[in-house]
């Protein structure tokens, strides 16, 4: 049976008509992005509370004022594992975009992945610090919908090629924690990571500063023309090579550098750019661990393999091979004594 809509009014029929062509124009939009390839990427257990493992806390917020930028403030949260022990230096583990990381029903849940981990002996003991990017005042805290590329600092302190958000990290946060936590000093012990501009933030910090930082998780880095990250490859062929320890994520679908009229840039092209930042780390003789996937401009992927990357990142912490250590062949417990290995290690 045909329907007809003789009786509806004209504004009516014009709203109809709207919508109808709004929905055509979000189907062509759909279309031209192709279909979802991150539908396959999910969080494994490892990412996910488990049963009998102790989980850490997470204290916070904290107000950290900047004089990199003045007028800006960050707000940071510190990831207190259950095995953490005063007496102990512990690692350190910075996460840029810090709301996103500890989200608990993101895509990245860090803290699950450090509790699961730290209880199987598969990373050492580390805090972990959640630092958003800075903001005035009366700016608002970027949330796991807004990451505040539009409404905080963002994107000057992430995609910039300078030292300023490395002072940040280093000159700012450090003493900060060094003054409330007993957080190892050995540069081989300091890690930092994060995502899309907080990747390229976080290497941008360790290629600033690695007395400080050597580790460095990078998932879907914006290493694209936005402030010039477009350059790190041929910086890093043309600089002495530094002592860092790098694993980068990207997809085959990530934001591809067609502009909006058509034509293609190469410059920002996500996909292309993290495989040529590969290139010039291994061709250089880096440590460079590198997943590339199908997905797009998401943590959906990143997140998957998180704890496989952070496994890798922290696989040179101490190991007892002793048959008869049994602290070191059991699960780590709050409160436990040191095994052999872990004693070692302790700097």
């Amino acid at each position: 049976m045909r329907l007809s809509l003789p009786c509806l009014r004209p504004v009516a029929t014009h709203l109809v008509a709207l919508a109808l062509a709004g929905t055509a124009t979000q189907a062509l939009a759909q279309d031209r992005r192709g279909p979802d390839t991150d539908i396959h990427y999910h969080l494994g257990p490892d990412s996910l509370p488990q049963e009998g493992v102790p989980r850490g806390e997470i204290r916070g917020p904290f107000t950290l004022p900047s004089e990199a930028y003045p007028g800006t403030q960050h707000t940071y949260w510190v990831y207190v594992p259950a095995q953490y022990d005063a007496a102990k230096p512990a690692r350190l583990m910075i996460y840029n975009d810090g709301q996103a990381y500890k989200f608990e029903e993101g895509d990245l849940r860090a803290q699950n992945v450090m509790d699961n981990l730290i209880y199987r002996r598969e990373i050492p003991v580390m805090l972990g610090v959640f630092i958003n990017p800075g903001r005035r005042p009366d700016q608002p805290e970027p949330t796991p919908k807004d990451w505040g590329d539009r409404s905080t600092n963002r994107p000057e302190e992430y995609n910039s090629l300078d030292d300023r958000y490395a002072r940040v990290i280093v000159d700012e946060l450090l003493p900060k924690l060094y003054g409330e936590y007993n957080i190892s000093k050995d540069p081989e012990h300091h890690g930092i990571g994060g995502s899309s501009s907080g990747a390229i933030a976080a290497f941008t910090v360790a290629w600033e500063r690695p007395n400080h930082f050597r580790k460095v998780l990078s998932l879907i880095g914006t290493y694209v023309d936005l402030r010039g990250g477009h350059k790190y490859p041929d910086i890093v062929r043309e600089s002495e090579k530094k002592p860092l320890r790098i694993f980068l994520q990207d997809g085959r679908n990530d934001n591809r550098g067609m502009r909006r009229d058509g034509t293609y840039s190469q410059d920002r092209d996500w996909f292309y750019q993290n495989v040529r930042l590969m290139q010039a780390l291994t061709g250089k003789g880096y440590e460079v661990n590198y997943v590339w996937g199908i997905g797009r401009h998401s943590s959906k992927h990143g997140g998957a393999i998180l704890p496989d990357m952070m496994r890798w990142l922290w696989r040179d912490g101490p190991v007892s091979t002793d048959v008869n250590d049994k602290v070191e062949r059991s699960f780590h417990e709050p409160g436990t004594a040191a095994g052999a290995s872990e004693a070692a290690g302790q700097k």
